[in-house]
């Protein structure tokens, strides 16, 4: 417990600190344009008046009359009494302090500072920043909602989620959480990294509509194909062995892929199709590249030859170039 406070009390340190040097930054930034103003005068009107400078800089950091600065020294020289107390600055001040914390910290801040602790926007910030997206956030909120009780139902969901997938769904929708629809469903799961990706994946693998929405939300407008893979597969996780899933996804991502550069499949010459054997072969150099076991790897030769045997219409050059990510990067699932 010793050692968990101390460490709230450094970031709570580390919180007001950033507060206290974006102030002095500012100060020094009003600094330089009043004497920047200053001798743009001096020019027009002649020499300027002999006015010392501390006259002219504007007060020390203040906040509604709080000396930040003057806090920060008088906790150095007292560490023995612990850190300052927040109920001292201002309450906007507080609020951002405690922004820093994650939700742990922030409740053993709320021992302290119960007010502060469980202020609604600091809670509504975990929520949001973790949970990108649940159907609750776009309705009319009930009277005497609380953002800090939805958290904790979120990270039980969550929890329940990642020992079986099902339960944990029924568990959203019973709080009001989730809306039954997979488009709603599609964007809670793609906008947090609190599920489980292999309790993920056996859920995607159930309810394929969920999996056809979640899809739909990828943008690779502009993006090569490797770094587009990868993109995919951060959010949808591929098998580890090959099957009817990998094949599954494969062709929804290569679908996906010709929808969002329309241009590109014009210019190369790309189609699903083409887009299913390239995507194929990435993942198959990916392998012979990174694995330790594969003693002879493929040349960059090699992999143009082999690719442009399956899809002939797409060009030496790209080819080439798909080559140079995958040795240059890594792997597109990994």
């Amino acid at each position: 417990m010793q050692i968990k406070t101390g460490i709230l009390d450094l970031q709570m340190g580390q919180g007001l600190w950033r507060v206290v040097r974006n102030q002095q930054l500012q100060q020094q930034y009003s600094e330089q344009c009043f004497l920047q103003r200053d001798r743009e005068r001096g020019r027009r009107a002649g020499p300027p008046l002999a006015e010392p400078l501390q006259q002219r800089r504007t007060p020390q950091c203040q906040v509604s009359g709080t000396d930040i600065s003057h806090l920060l020294r008088v906790r150095k020289g007292k560490e023995e009494q612990g850190f300052i107390d927040l109920e001292m600055l201002p309450p906007e001040l507080s609020i951002t302090i405690l922004s820093y914390l994650d939700a742990t910290d922030l409740c053993l801040a709320s021992c302290v500072w119960q007010d502060l602790g469980n202020d609604e926007y600091l809670w509504q910030g975990l929520c949001k920043s973790t949970w990108g997206h649940c159907s609750i956030y776009n309705r009319r909120l009930p009277s005497g909602f609380s953002y800090r009780k939805l958290y904790m139902e979120l990270d039980e969901g969550s929890l329940t989620f990642n020992a079986n997938p099902q339960e944990g769904v029924s568990y959203f929708m019973s709080r009001g959480i989730l809306v039954d629809h997979p488009k709603e469903i599609a964007k809670f799961i793609f906008y947090t990294r609190m599920l489980n990706w292999k309790m993920l994946r056996i859920y995607l693998d159930e309810r394929r509509d969920v999996l056809d929405e979640l899809v739909t939300l990828h943008n690779f407008s502009n993006q090569f194909l490797p770094n587009a893979l990868r993109d995919f597969f951060r959010h949808i996780h591929a098998p580890e062995e090959r099957g009817e899933y990998l094949e599954t996804l494969i062709t929804k991502f290569s679908h996906r892929f010709c929808a969002c550069n329309p241009t590109l499949v014009q210019e190369v010459g790309l189609s699903p199709d083409a887009v299913y054997v390239l995507c194929y072969s990435l993942i198959l150099l990916s392998i012979d590249l990174t694995s330790p076991h594969v003693k002879n790897k493929m040349s960059k030769r090699e992999f143009i030859r082999n690719t442009r045997r399956a899809a002939q219409n797409i060009s030496e050059d790209f080819v080439g170039h798909l080559y140079d990510n995958i040795y240059l990067i890594g792997h597109v699932a990994a």
